[in-house]
């Protein structure tokens, strides 16, 4: 398979999307925050003294979709016209983003959803690192796209 962010020397470079169609793009993606039970039950309590965690967590992840690319180099500015993100108890001891993100343009917005979904995580992170330290982020993944030259993808368990 070759690797379109690369030149002929090995360089990494930006794709150039100028001869590419626009088509109605959408990624879906997702992380896990573990945590202590007693964790997930001060959040759902509202006792975090930070404020509200998912609501913070919600529009971080926006956020973070919309600066995608000036976090990673090699990403294009994307007129997003949508982003969504998702948090809900998982369990009695995780917390599940599910960051969905749409765009008619020319390239895809796996990476959008993939940063919306992760800053997300890491907002819950910092809002309750306070009471447990030990929360793990896990299980960051792209769940589908669709558009595109390449079609579609949905992740298989």
């Amino acid at each position: 398979m070759e690797l379109n962010h690369l030149d002929k020397n090995g360089q990494a470079v930006m794709v150039d999307v100028g001869r590419k169609n626009a088509t109605e793009r959408v990624a879906v993606a997702e992380a896990l925050v573990k945590m202590k039970p007693a964790t997930l039950a001060l959040i759902m309590a509202g006792g975090i003294k930070k404020g509200d965690v998912f609501a913070c967590a919600r529009v971080a992840g926006i956020l973070a979709a919309k600066r995608t690319p000036e976090l990673i180099p090699l990403c294009h500015p994307i007129p997003l016209t949508n982003t969504a993100v998702e948090i809900a108890a998982a369990g009695e001891d995780a917390v599940r983003i599910t960051a969905t993100v749409k765009c008619t343009y020319v390239t895809g917005v796996e990476m959008e959803a993939l940063t919306a979904a992760s800053v997300a995580a890491l907002t819950i992170y910092d809002m309750c690192k306070a009471v447990d330290r030990g929360m793990q982020i896990t299980d960051l993944r792209l769940l589908s796209k669709s558009g595109g030259k390449s079609g579609v993808f949905i992740r298989e368990e």
